[in-house]
């Protein structure tokens, strides 16, 4: 898969087991990267993006979501 070519568009060309790099270029202010990475996944899978629970590093590099189906 290769990189987008529009900026605002996700980057989904690296991925490694078991986590899947992901970058974007909302600015980290205030939870916009977080919500961005968090709708791109959700678009990706076919998940809303309500269902998606950031777990672990709101402030960090690393996160980590959960997929809270009901």
């Amino acid at each position: 898969m290769g990189k987008p070519r529009k900026k605002d568009l996700p980057d989904l060309t690296h991925l490694a087991a078991p986590a899947l790099k992901v970058s974007v270029t909302t600015v980290p202010e205030n939870g916009k990267a977080n919500d961005a990475v968090r709708d791109m996944l959700a678009t990706a899978i076919g998940i809303a993006p309500s269902q998606w629970e950031l777990v672990r590093g709101a402030t960090a590099r690393d996160k980590l979501f959960h997929v809270t189906r009901a």
